[in-house]
């Protein structure tokens, strides 16, 4: 179970997989996962973790609820 809190961007990744996603690939400034038509742009590594803000934003992008997250 991932925390809803600060986490490594190759955990997030990791997670996403599991849920479904697809990647990352390569596009423009960022990379992206895929799924189905919905395409969910990475935070670049940065050396230090993604915040829980952020973390927060993009399962809200993903359509991605807490408790579903928690789960994986």
């Amino acid at each position: 179970m991932p925390p809803l809190g600060p986490i490594k961007r190759r955990d997030l990744i990791r997670t996403l997989r599991k849920l479904g996603f697809d990647g990352p690939y390569s596009g423009g400034k960022h990379q992206y996962m895929v799924k189905g038509e919905l395409k969910l742009f990475i935070p670049n590594p940065h050396g230090s973790e993604i915040s829980r803000a952020l973390l927060l934003k993009l399962l809200k992008q993903a359509g991605i609820d807490r408790r579903d997250w928690e789960a994986v």
